[in-house]
């Protein structure tokens, strides 16, 4: 039975949740996490050792470490969402240090920012927590905004920081993908040289998955698919969002599925949904955490929880949260990180 704090914070949806036996995609079939995840899955790759040593590093570090499962603090909002608009609610945020004493405190895998806020901490900090560097971002200072991604700095600028890996961003299905899809394939390729490990942010960007009213941007084909292509890259880690419905192929009337994705490999649960993002991570050999999304207020706390027990239970690797944590005091923030640690330490929510 799940830690009672959980189930309460589940509330009417606990027995929903916890409870759940999917019919869809059979969990034997899927590479699940655990304290073996490298042996089994990395180690007759073409990831080298040092690569191997960088993964082990960030699935070794804190709370979770050497359990398979992966908490990573990311704050790079300040760019696309604004500083304002991401720290003006608790400006102690506005100082780089603070960030990275969040993440450590909580006792996250690994911290994942921008250079600026790494780089101007890394020689205190590079040392006692793994360093995500988020390489590139989308910046609305610009008119018009745009859904694209610039790079704001090198590989190599993140391995001299010490840094265990970089992040990027993609935005499948936007003008601008192509682009973003040979930049960051280079990208990858020298940081696996250097030895670092690969986070994809997987997602999809364009007006026209809106249709009748419906946001597809989410769906479970369609950020399946984002994914599938984030592993096509050799992202070592895939980022994505929770999907919050299914049939985006269907209503955009684009590319290619099969009616086999909606009567036999997905149902309308949730975590059937979400297990399907995990199918297309190589069944899960490649690890997917799910973001934690935007802050709501009073119900971030239980959405979090909620977010982190579909993750599990689909198969996934952990979750990536910032906004929820950092736009509160820190020792909020600290226990909200912990809570969501709590589900993935938890040995009686397992795999559905």
């Amino acid at each position: 039975m799940a830690n009672s704090k959980i189930s309460e914070l589940l509330g009417n949806k606990a027995e929903y949740l916890l409870d759940y036996s999917s019919p869809a995609i059979d969990k034997s079939t899927l590479h699940l996490p655990g304290p073996d995840h490298l042996d089994r899955v990395w180690k007759e790759s073409n990831r080298s050792n040092r690569v191997l040593g960088s993964l082990q590093q960030l699935l070794g570090h804190g709370r979770l470490g050497n359990t398979g499962y992966c908490n990573i603090f990311p704050v790079d909002q300040g760019i696309e969402h604004s500083a304002g608009a991401s720290f003006a609610i608790n400006p102690i945020y506005f100082d780089p240090e603070n960030i990275i004493k969040l993440a450590v405190e909580a006792g996250c895998n690994g911290v994942a920012s921008t250079f600026g806020v790494l780089g101007i901490m890394s020689r205190k900090y590079a040392h006692k927590i793994p360093f995500i560097v988020k390489i590139n971002h989308n910046e609305f200072l610009s008119l018009p905004n745009t859904f694209d991604q610039t790079l704001f700095g090198s590989v190599k600028d993140a391995w001299n920081m010490g840094a265990v890996g970089i992040g990027a961003t993609i935005y499948w299905g936007s003008a601008e993908s192509r682009k973003q899809l040979k930049e960051i394939s280079e990208a990858f390729e020298y940081a696996h040289e250097l030895g670092m490990l690969t986070i994809l942010w997987c997602y999809t960007r364009n007006n026209g998955f809106k249709v009748d009213g419906v946001d597809y941007h989410t769906s479970a084909d369609l950020t399946g698919q984002a994914n599938h292509l984030g592993v096509t890259i050799q992202a070592d880690i895939i980022k994505q969002k929770l999907p919050t419905n299914n049939g985006g192929y269907l209503a955009t009337k684009h590319g290619k599925t099969s009616p086999l994705v909606y009567s036999a490999l997905t149902t309308d649960h949730p975590i059937d949904l979400c297990r399907y993002q995990v199918l297309n991570c190589y069944s899960g050999r490649v690890g997917l955490i799910n973001s934690g999304g935007e802050s709501k207020g009073a119900s971030d706390l239980a959405d979090a929880v909620e977010t982190a027990v579909i993750n599990k239970r689909a198969g996934g690797m952990g979750l990536i949260l910032g906004r929820k944590a950092f736009q509160r005091p820190m020792s909020e923030g600290v226990d909200m990180l912990g809570k969501i640690m709590d589900v993935y330490t938890d040995e009686s929510i397992t795999i559905a």
